[in-house]
This record gives C-alpha cells, sequence and structure tokens, in this order.
C-alpha cells in the first residue's frame, strides 16, 4: 500500500468476543480524535472479523486513491485475527503488545492493519499502542535504527518492499501446480513450500511423528507437523496456547475440561496454561501455534496409555 499523502484516514473496526470490549474503548479513542471509523461490532467468531477487516482494508484500497483505509481488529490474543486479515493482497496485519511494537511495524513493515490482545492489553495501554502506530509514518526512524534517520541503501530497501510485497501472489500458483484456482498469496506461498526440503524443521522427539519449526522465541511461535496416525500422549505446558489449522485433521481432548475438540482446516483452538490435553491426528496435518511464553512439555501419559485411551473413545 502506497503512503497516503492526502492526510484522509479512514479505520475499519471489529473484534470477537474475546476482544469486544478493547475494541469498543478504541473506537471511542479514535472518534474523540475526529478519525473516521466504521465499527463492524463485534462477532462471536474471530476468523471472520480477520477475513472482513482484511477484505475492507485490501479492496478499499486499490480503488480508492484519495482515503487511506487502514484496519482495526481484537481477538484474545490478536495472533487469528492478523492472520486471517493477513491473506488479502495489500494487507500488513501486525498484532502489537507493546508502542514499540506498534513504531516498528509501522516504521519498517507498513502496517495497515493493527491488531491488540483483549486478553493481555488494558484499554489504557492499548490506546498508547494505537497513538503510536497511527502517528508513526513508514520508513521513520525507531528503535531498530537507534532513532536515526535510516542509512540510504536501507530507506531504498523499504520502500522498495512496498512494491515487492503486492506482487506476492501475482499469477496465482507456479505452472507445475495443478491448483490454479487459489487467489490467496499465503496459500500460493504454502503450496510452492511443498516440495522443497523440510529446513529448519526439528524432530519432536517425545513424540512420534511430529516436527516444529521455531518462528520466534518467548512468547513463542512455531509451525508443528504431525504424520497421519501420529498421536500426542496426554501432557500439558506452563503457557496456554493458540493454534490454527492450516492442513489435515486432527482430534484434541482437554482432560482437565473433559472436552473434546476436532479440527479441521480454517479452525481455531486456544487451551489453557497448564491444562492436560491429548491429540490424535487423522491425516498429516500442519499448524500455526503460539505460546504466551517459552515453549515447554510436560508429559502425563505414555504413548501406550493414550493409544488405549484412544482406542475407548473411537
Amino acid at each position: 500500500m502506497a503512503q497516503n499523502t492526502t492526510g484522509r484516514l479512514k479505520i475499519v473496526a471489529g473484534a470477537d468476543s474475546f476482544g469486544g470490549s478493547l475494541k469498543d474503548s478504541l473506537v471511542n479513542h479514535l472518534r474523540s480524535l475526529n478519525i473516521d471509523v466504521e465499527d463492524l461490532g463485534t462477532s462471536d467468531k474471530y476468523y471472520s472479523v480477520g477475513e472482513e477487516i482484511g477484505r475492507r482494508v485490501s479492496t478499499t484500497n486499490s480503488s480508492d486513491t484519495e482515503t487511506e483505509t487502514r484496519g482495526l481488529v481484537a481477538c484474545g490474543t490478536g495472533v487469528g485475527v492478523s492472520i486471517f486479515a493477513n491473506k488479502f493482497p495489500g494487507v500488513y496485519a501486525a498484532t502489537c503488545l507493546t508502542p514499540g511494537d506498534a513504531l516498528n511495524s509501522r516504521s519498517i513493515n507498513n502496517s495497515n492493519v493493527l491488531a491488540v490482545s483483549g486478553m493481555s492489553t488494558s484499554p489504557e495501554s492499548a490506546v498508547e499502542i494505537l497513538d503510536t502506530w497511527l502517528n508513526t509514518p513508514f520508513k521513520s526512524p525507531c528503535p531498530a535504527s537507534d532513532s536515526k534517520p535510516w542509512p540510504t541503501e536501507i530507506d531504498s530497501f523499504l520502500e522498495n518492499s512496498v512494491s515487492e510485497m503486492l506482487k506476492i501472489g501475482e499469477g496465482g500458483p507456479e505452472p507445475n501446480n495443478k491448483d490454479t484456482s487459489s487467489s490467496c498469496a499465503i496459500c500460493w506461498l504454502n503450496s510452492r513450500n511443498k516440495d522443497k526440503p523440510e529446513g529448519d524443521f526439528t524432530p519432536i522427539e517425545m513424540m512420534r511423528g511430529g516436527s516444529m519449526k521455531i518462528l520466534r522465541e518467548t512468547p513463542t511461535s512455531a509451525v508443528v507437523r504431525f504424520e497421519s496416525g501420529s498421536v500426542e500422549p496426554a501432557h500439558h505446558h506452563t503457557f496456554g496456547h493458540d493454534l490454527v489449522v492450516m492442513k489435515g485433521k486432527k482430534k484434541v481432548w482437554n482432560l482437565s475440561k473433559m472436552e473434546e475438540y476436532d479440527l479441521g482446516v480454517g479452525d481455531y483452538l486456544f487451551t489453557p496454561a497448564g491444562d492436560v490435553h491429548r491429540v490424535k491426528y487423522w491425516e498429516d496435518t500442519e499448524f500455526f501455534i503460539k505460546w504466551d511464553g517459552h515453549w515447554d512439555v510436560f508429559m502425563d501419559e505414555d504413548l501406550d496409555a493414550a493409544n488405549a485411551a484412544i482406542g475407548k473413545e473411537i
């Protein structure tokens, strides 16, 4: 998205039930600044909120050169809504938990959708994050540049990155990919990586058939893969985690709450800290997962016990 030079700014806002209260506070703040806000309200489904905001920002900015439209989305963690918003061309959604995150996301990444956490961020902190995000121009000095003007070569790199990002997904999948119907840039990039080496994926030694690629440390974000038929014996973590299924099917038994979840592509699940859970994979499965802190795992049963328990359930 080109940097807006007209001074006309519109914010499209929305949230799920976990982020609704925080979204309302931020919408009131935006209106107190006389910024044009379209409030889409609060939905029970976080993924539909992220999808709608992403679509609005993508289509409006491609057709309206006089008004810059940005998005504001809120859910429990701010992660799920940003994932779905980012599936649309020209959308750069960033989950920001601090003003520093907001400053860098604007200065370096030209973020045009701000995602905030209704569970982790107070209204006062969120207002500070929002103000920083609103008032930081693309390519402005930030902590990454020691708060000094960017060197010429870096400034040029950042400027060109905008046009390069807009090209992601152009033309759809490559000719040797049979799926020529996908217009989603993220799906296309994923398909391009299918035939590539495993790269940084490392086996999860205590869980057969599983491998993991760490994307960020503490709080930890990762992409996890499990082979069809794999089982995660009952275990728990120090921190709660969010996950979104990108491929395959799995079943999760939350033994602490005596609840079951059947998950497929696009489904989301949050497991609270300390909840003991067991998992069965019906197909080769891949999912994005984010822990609220560092990654750890504590086993509560062995594989034989897990298989026996699952056999009684199915």
